[in-house]
C-alpha cells in the first residue's frame, strides 16, 4: 500500500478528531469509538485508505481495532489504535483526497472506490471484502487470555514483520494485482525454483562465513517443508488451483516448481505458523533473525528472482478475488 514503511507502525498523521477518539477509548468502561462493521478511514504510512473494522478489544485499558482494507488483499489486515482511524464523513474524505493529492498517488481508493476504476469495480470490491471477512472469530475473551495472546503475537510478529523490506512488499501487492486483477499467472516451471534460491542462500552464506553453521542448514530445511505443505492450503489465490492440481502431480515438490513470488508468501504467513510452534522467545527470535537474513538475500537479488510481469492466464480459474 502506497506509502507505507511497514504494516505495523503508527502514523503520526491521525491527529485531530483521532486523537479526541483515542482520548475516549481509554477506560475499559468507556464507550468504543469505532464498532464492528463499520467502515473508516484508515491512515496507511502517510495516506487515508478506505477500511472496515472487523474486530475491536480492549487491550491494556486502550481501545485497538482490527481493520480490513477494502479493495486490498487481507495480507494487510492489522491491528491499529484509535489514532490511525477518522470517522467516514465527507470532511474527512476530502481530507482523505487532500492527502492523495499531495502525494501524487493515483492507487488510493476514496469513497470505496478506486481512483482508477469507474463506480462499477466497486460491486467487485464489496464482494471481496465480503469473502475475506468470512471465517473471523467474533465473542469476547478473558482478560488473561488476551494478555497471553497478545504477548505471542508481538513475539512473533515484532521482528519478521516489523523489518520486512518494503520493495518486498511492493512485490506482494504487485503479485496480489497481477493475479486477483489482471488474470495473469506465473508461468510454471519457475527459474529459479524455491528450492534453487534456498541452495543459492546457503552457498551466500558459505561465501560470506567461509562455513555453513547446522542452524542454517536446518532453518532452510524447515522453510522448504513449510513452504511445501503450506502453499496448496494458503498460499494461492482461487485462480491459481486449476494451475497447481495440472503442475503438481505424483511426488512431484511445489519448491522444485514454484518460485520467489509464492515463497514471499510464506513470509507473509510465517508469523502466524510460528505463534503456534512451542519454542522459547530467545529461540524464536534467532529464528527470526535467520528468516529476517532469507528476506533480506530476496530483497538483494530482487531483480533476479522475481518476475516483472506474468505471462501465464487463469483460463478456466474461479474469478473470485482472494485466498
Amino acid at each position: 500500500m502506497g506509502g507505507s514503511s511497514n504494516t505495523t507502525t503508527t502514523t503520526s498523521g491521525g491527529g485531530g478528531a483521532a486523537g479526541k477518539d483515542k482520548d475516549r477509548d481509554r477506560g475499559r468502561g468507556s464507550a468504543v469509538s469505532f464498532t464492528e462493521g463499520e467502515k473508516v478511514l484508515a491512515y496507511h504510512g502517510p495516506l487515508l485508505y478506505e477500511a472496515k473494522v472487523q474486530k475491536t478489544e480492549n487491550r491494556e485499558d486502550e481501545w485497538r481495532y482490527f481493520v480490513h482494507y477494502l479493495g486490498w488483499n487481507k495480507n494487510w489486515d492489522e491491528w491499529v489504535a484509535s489514532d490511525r482511524l477518522l470517522k467516514l464523513t465527507e470532511e474527512n474524505v476530502r481530507k482523505q483526497l487532500e492527502l492523495k493529492n499531495q502525494s501524487g498517488d493515483k492507487s488510493v481508493r476514496t469513497g470505496g472506490r478506486s481512483a482508477q476504476h469507474n463506480p462499477k469495480g466497486s460491486n467487485a470490491d464489496a464482494k471481496a471484502d465480503k469473502e475475506d471477512t468470512k471465517g473471523l472469530v467474533k465473542g469476547k475473551k478473558r482478560k488473561n487470555q488476551l494478555g497471553v495472546e497478545e504477548k505471542e503475537r508481538r513475539s512473533s510478529e515484532s521482528l519478521l514483520m516489523s523489518q520486512f523490506p518494503v520493495t518486498l512488499k511492493k512485490q506482494l501487492v504487485d503479485d496480489w494485482e497481477f493475479v486477483t486483477q489482471l488474470g495473469k499467472l506465473v508461468k510454471l516451471p519457475r527459474s529459479p525454483t524455491v528450492d534453487d534460491i534456498l541452495t543459492k542462500y546457503l552457498e551466500y552464506r558459505v561465501k560470506k562465513d567461509n562455513k555453513i553453521s547446522d542452524s542454517c542448514a536446518e532453518v532452510t530445511k524447515g522453510l522448504r517443508c513449510y513452504f511445501d505443505k503450506a502453499l496448496p492450503a494458503m498460499l494461492l489465490y482461487k485462480k491459481e488451483q486449476k494451475q497447481y492440481k495440472e503442475e503438481i502431480k505424483g511426488d512431484v515438490s511445489p519448491s522444485t516448481v514454484y518460485g520467489a513470488e509464492h515463497l514471499l508468501r510464506l513470509f507473509v504467513k510465517l508469523p502466524e505458523l510460528l505463534s503456534s510452534v512451542n519454542m522459547e522467545e530467545d529461540a524464536l527470535n534467532k529464528l527470526q533473525q535467520k528468516l529476517l537474513d532469507i528476506l533480506k538475500f530476496l530483497q538483494k537479488n530482487q531483480v533476479h528472482f522475481f518476475l516483472s510481469a506474468y505471462d501465464g492466464d487463469s483460463k478456466g480459474a474461479d474469478g473470485a478475488k482472494g485466498k
